[in-house]
């Protein structure tokens, strides 16, 4: 049996036409589209970068 494979994923899924990224895992298309084929340490990588990618609240 395989073992699940790390995902950000949160379930929502919404592509920002702005940024291009995943407003729920923050993930840009290319980067959902590969991540089944990705070796688990780039998933880990790019995970890494994900919380820098939030953008800022809006004063």
């Amino acid at each position: 049996m395989s073992q699940p494979i790390d995902s950000p994923c949160t379930k929502v899924c919404l592509i920002d036409p702005k940024s291009r990224l995943c407003t729920g895992c923050l993930r840009s298309i290319d980067e959902i589209t590969a991540w089944a084929n990705l070796p688990p340490e780039t998933r880990r990588e790019i995970m890494q970068t994900l919380p820098a990618r939030r953008p800022l609240p809006a004063h």
